[in-house]
């Protein structure tokens, strides 16, 4: 089975934000198989910095994104897998990439049993331009 193109997509991009002292962001689609802190998530959906700064352990493979961040103090573990990935772009110019999201098989194994399910939101994913 040849490997989707997605997550070779979101680390080459991740690679020139870096080089090009860019700000890395990814836009996700959040449902229970992505992990990270709820109450900042809106509308079913959260804009993420995924820049060295702001990530420790920062790891883009071929299933998902994992970190570790802070958010309002508290370090957090994060687990977003990549078809969950809607967007990948530089803060400050908006440069990057936008993709089709394929929801995650119900049949695959989430990270964790114990999370919360995100709240269920309603029409198409839209995207916010993060300034």
């Amino acid at each position: 089975m040849e490997n989707a193109t997605k997550p070779y997509l979101v680390r080459a991009i991740h690679e020139w934000c870096v080089d090009n002292g860019f700000t890395p962001y990814i836009a996700v689609d959040v449902d229970s198989h992505t992990r990270l802190p709820l109450q900042f998530v809106r509308e079913g959906q959260i804009v993420l910095n995924i820049s060295y700064d702001a990530t420790s352990g920062l790891v883009i493979d071929n299933e998902s994104i994992r970190f570790k961040a802070r958010f309002g103090g508290v370090s957090q573990d994060i687990y977003i897998p990549v078809i969950n990935v809607m967007a990948i772009y530089a803060k400050e110019n908006g440069h990057g990439m936008a993709f089709d999201v394929k929801r995650t098989p119900p049949d695959a194994d989430p990270p964790s049993d114990n999370d919360p399910k995100p709240p269920k939101k309603d029409g198409p994913p839209i995207l916010k331009r993060v300034k």
